[in-house]
């Protein structure tokens, strides 16, 4: 990743390169914004059993991926990207057992993706260039930004086919 963007700055001058991160920006926060709304789609048609249903224990529950994801993105965007502080404990996430309500789940989640919009709003190209220690490795920003909208994405794909699995209702995304 990192060597792509020396290649890119190689043959694009600055405001090229402004104008690509600016895009890539936009288009990161919009795509988070769409995932939190298939998210909240989803979670909207599941009852408190259907939302911490596990067919066998090597599955997880989509109160279990609500966790998780808010844990992840908090940790590596807010966290990793923005400065704050990290005490992440990830194993809670997936042990969790008490059918915590819908809407105490989405909340936190919702709050972490408000805070991630800022950290983004408030990046230049050359931020997303720099280099941060995020779970032990040593990445740039851009790596960062690109790992949660992949990883979120994985995670609700998972959501959207417990939903229909659970519902029989195709959901029109």
């Amino acid at each position: 990743m990192f060597l792509g963007c020396v290649i890119i700055g190689a043959i694009m001058n600055p405001p090229q390169m402004d104008a690509l991160a600016t895009e890539f920006i936009t288009v990161t926060r919009a795509e988070l914004k769409e995932k939190l709304q298939q998210i909240e789609a989803c979670v909207a048609q599941l009852t408190a059993e259907q939302l911490w249903d596990r067919r066998h224990e090597t599955e997880n529950a989509v109160g279990n991926l609500l966790l998780h994801l808010r844990g992840n993105v908090q940790q590596w965007l807010v966290c990793g990207v923005g400065g704050h502080s990290d005490n992440r404990d990830r194993d809670a996430e997936f042990a969790d057992r008490v059918p915590t309500p819908a809407e105490d789940l989405l909340r936190p989640l919702r709050e972490t993706l408000a805070g991630v919009d800022a950290v983004l709003a408030g990046l230049s190209a050359k931020d997303l260039l720099n280099t941060r220690q995020i779970q032990g490795r040593k990445l740039t920003v851009l790596h960062a930004i690109y790992h949660v909208v992949e990883h979120l994405s994985g995670h609700v794909g998972q959501i959207i086919w417990a939903t229909k699995r659970a519902t029989g209702r195709d959901l029109g995304f």
